[in-house]
């Protein structure tokens, strides 16, 4: 059962900004779907349109057959959503933030202690839910907003970068705690991320979109297959501009002003002595050469002839975890 229709999704912003561009997918119940691509794609602008929270400039979206544009009331009921930023109050319990949220949605005062305390014990929170959340780690206040996100039950939990800004050990039990949320609950989730490693460890499908497009979608596995053969790496101590490459050895992909040089070619370990041999022929030195199985981030190189900034992606981490400090007290 599709719970998500979207077509022809548009959003302009000043008139001629389009943050999102005519963009169609479809959701189905009990997936873990999610929407790929580098910081200002479009993600997060998609993914309040799907909350109601912006309205768009065009196009259509559907939750469980219901015009989300005209029954605003009625899906938002169905869904849970926890933002990029910090959305914990670190002045209150863990058991008060939750309270909170169970009377912004409605939820019967008969039910609400057993919904708070379900959530809280879902999310491994139970033995911190009076403890203040400013003395929360910055993984348990992402668990915390998972949990308020779930007091009214909701059949769709959208997370919009849920790991951004987490250490490696915090980042694999949200990680966790999502896969089992949904495995145990059917809870369909939508996620926006720019995380590879994330999408490839979560999403039965994932939609890349760059640019406010959708480029490609399907899902991780299927994604990789499209790139085909290997992923031969090289890093160059010389910088050359143009070295060409004989069409049986492969194809140039990407490079760049630094020594950088991506080829995708059929039998990786067979090639790599000829591919050395062409660029020492023309006077390069290569300072490292490696051998790889395609990944999400060469889809992603495949399909918009470029990667997901390092760079922007540190910066926006390191944004993330001042919040998360400044929660923390």
């Amino acid at each position: 059962m599709q719970c998500i229709e979207v077509n022809g999704l548009t959003k302009i912003y000043h008139k001629w900004i389009r943050a999102v561009d005519g963009i169609t997918f479809t959701v189905e119940e009990g997936e873990v779907y999610g929407l790929l691509g580098p910081n200002g794609a479009g993600k997060t602008t998609t993914i309040k349109m799907l909350m109601t929270l912006t309205k768009p400039t065009s196009g259509s979206i559907r939750i469980y057959g219901i015009d989300a544009l005209r029954s605003l009331a009625t899906v938002r009921q169905m869904m849970g959503y926890v933002p990029q930023d910090v959305s914990v109050d670190g002045d209150l319990t863990g058991y008060e933030n939750l309270l909170i949220f169970s009377k912004l949605y409605y939820v019967e005062r008969k039910e609400r202690e057993e919904r708070i305390n379900h959530a809280l014990e879902y999310m491994g929170l139970a033995d911190r839910t009076d403890d203040l959340v400013k003395h929360y780690s910055g993984g348990m206040m992402r668990r915390l907003e998972i949990a308020q996100a779930l007091v009214n039950r909701p059949k769709i939990l959208f997370l919009d970068e849920p790991s951004i800004g987490l250490d490696p050990s915090a980042r694999r039990e949200v990680w966790r705690h999502i896969k089992q949320l949904n495995r145990e609950l059917n809870t369909t989730i939508f996620i926006t991320t720019h995380d590879m490693m994330e999408a490839d460890e979560l999403c039965n499908r994932i939609a890349i979109i760059n640019a406010g497009k959708i480029i490609v979608s399907d899902s991780p596995a299927e994604l990789k297959k499209t790139v085909g053969g290997d992923i031969v790496s090289i890093k160059l101590s010389s910088p050359l501009t143009h070295v060409p490459l004989p069409a049986e050895l492969g194809t140039i992909i990407s490079s760049n002003e630094e020594g950088s040089v991506t080829i995708l070619t059929g039998n990786g370990e067979k090639v790599i002595p000829r591919i050395l041999n062409v660029y020492e022929g023309a006077g390069a030195k290569v300072a490292s050469i490696s051998l790889s199985r395609p990944t999400l981030d060469d889809v992603f190189l495949k399909y918009t002839h470029g990667r997901i900034e390092e760079a922007q992606t540190l910066r926006e981490s390191r944004l993330v975890r001042k919040s998360f400090r400044r929660h923390a007290g």
